[in-house]
């Protein structure tokens, strides 16, 4: 206070503490400008995280202030530590600074009114609490799915979200007043480096899932596993050192994970691959604003203030945009194994249903008649004398007949109805809510819309006919009784002298 140790004192940058050891030390402050006392104002320290700073005046005792603890003021919000000056500040006079770091942070000073200061916390809580909040609304979101739907893609990304917003919530000050929280950080900065540790972890291990990065990028996911190999590493010696060491490793570490992912997201975004796409949409401004916090944590500048809010805020934009990504990559996923289905319940040469998935159909109809106590018919008929065709004009002959054959015969029916290859040159035709007698009329439009006029294939000209069997379902019948009775149905037509229908006499209601 006497002004003796002044000559120890050197020159740093303006407006700026940056303290990297953790040992303590002394800075000097002075003001170029008078300061009002009537202004009420306060020295202001920001982005004090778990440091400790005493205010010396040379009126009486120190001031002391830290975010945490029996020490944290919390009349003023967590973004800074605000010291009362309320005597004002004459130009040039020195207030000094006794800093105690647990990591090298640089901390902004400057000098404003209180109600400058009040203004400033209350948009820093609003900031905050939408961001938090929508980390939180949105790792629950992912939960859900991931519940619901049973996609381990979107625990990921719900746990990456969780742990970024505690890590923040913690490092940020905003969970001080709880108790435990409160009490630990302010003494111990090991909690905090050991969540944020783990949630670029989780966040490496959804990045490569999402990614893919086990087939489309093996370089890039040993990269993001030695990271994580690393930072567990960290987090061990976390627990036993609070060395400031750990989180400038840790820092670099980040930096490395976030150039791979970057990387891979670019390289993924030129190859049209849309999960790379909203990566490099989502993470691409978080990547920038990450770099640009890490190389202020270790030193290397001093980024403007509206950083601290930003930072996070391009946590929860890239959680959002995630979010979307994954639904969409999920939704193509989907369009994937739907028409893997469609073509498995598909026959290739005809383009109706497979016999798979005709009676599948079939047993489906018949449940819901049963149910619902509708009728039910069903046509089974095959081409006369096709093996006489395939024999006359080859095999190529013969599956074009078939194809011509199938679309004929579907045009005959209505959208209702269900049409398909139960074998060879076998179909199976599905009449919903159709009786005995219906059923006959429509076998008859089947018949006719292939014996009307001959196929014309390759210049052939091919003369064919069906032979159609007809049954309805009767009360409390199963599906494979019920095709037992049309077959037998068919095969009547064919020893009549085929190219005609055949109904099945029981098929009829009362009958027995």
């Amino acid at each position: 206070m006497s002004g003796q140790r002044d000559a120890g004192f050197a020159a740093a940058r303006d407006g700026v503490i940056f303290e990297p050891g953790s040992s303590p030390r002394w800075w000097r402050v002075t003001s170029s400008v008078d300061v009002d006392a009537a202004l009420q104002p306060h020295l202001v320290v920001r982005a004090p995280y778990q440091n400790r700073v005493e205010l010396w005046t040379g009126d009486g005792p120190p001031v002391v202030r830290r975010l945490f603890g029996e020490e944290a003021d919390l009349a003023f919000s967590a973004r800074a530590l605000a010291f009362p000056l309320p005597e004002g500040l004459r130009a040039g006079q020195p207030l000094y600074l006794r800093v105690v770091t647990v990591g090298g942070t640089p901390m902004p000073l400057s000098i404003e009114p209180l109600h400058e200061v009040h203004r400033q916390d209350l948009e820093h809580v609003a900031w905050r609490a939408m961001v938090l909040g929508a980390m939180g609304v949105l790792a629950v979101l992912a939960l859900g799915f991931c519940i619901g739907l049973g996609e381990r893609s979107y625990g990921f990304l719900a746990l990456t979200l969780l742990s970024q917003a505690l890590f923040l919530a913690l490092a940020g000050g905003e969970l001080r007043s709880v108790e435990i929280f409160g009490h630990v950080l302010g003494s111990d900065p090991r909690m905090s480096r050991v969540v944020g540790m783990l949630a670029v972890i989780a966040s490496n291990t959804f990045l490569a899932f999402y990614l893919d990065l086990a087939t489309r990028g093996l370089a890039i996911l040993r990269v993001l596993r030695a990271c994580n190999v690393l930072l567990g590493c960290l987090i061990l010696a976390s627990l036993v050192s609070t060395s400031p060491l750990v989180p400038k490793v840790g820092n670099l570490v980040l930096l490395v994970a976030t150039a791979g992912v970057l990387f891979a997201s670019v390289r993924g975004t030129l190859r049209n691959e849309r999960p790379a796409f909203f990566l490099l949409l989502s993470w691409l401004p978080m990547m920038l604003l990450t770099a640009a916090r890490v190389g202020e944590l270790l030193g290397w500048w001093v980024g403007p203030a509206w950083l601290i809010h930003a930072f996070p805020l391009g946590f929860a934009l890239a959680g959002l945009v995630l979010t979307v990504g994954l639904a969409d990559r999920m939704q193509q996923l989907r369009r994937d194994r739907d028409h893997a289905s469609r073509l498995a319940a598909q026959d290739t040469l005809t383009g109706v249903l497979s016999r798979t998935a005709i009676i599948e159909q079939l047993q489906r109809e018949v449940d819901l008649a049963h149910a619902q106590d509708t009728p039910l018919s069903v046509v089974f008929f095959d081409i006369d004398h096709f093996k006489r065709i395939n024999d006359e004009h080859g095999h190529p002959v013969g599956d074009q007949s078939l194809r011509l054959v199938a679309t004929r015969t579907r045009g005959k029916l209505r959208k209702r109805d269900f049409l398909g290859r139960y074998g060879g040159d076998e179909m199976l035709v599905l009449l919903p809510d159709t009786t005995f007698d219906n059923a006959l009329v429509v076998a008859e439009h089947l018949r006719a819309a292939v014996n009307n006029r001959p196929l014309t294939i390759d210049g052939r000209v091919i003369d064919t006919s069906l032979s159609l069997g007809v049954a309805q379902l009767a009360a409390g019948e199963t599906f494979e009784r019920l095709l037992e009775r049309v077959d037998v149905a068919l095969y009547s037509s064919k020893s009549a002298g085929r190219d005609r229908v055949t109904g099945d006499l029981f098929s009829q209601p009362g009958d027995a």
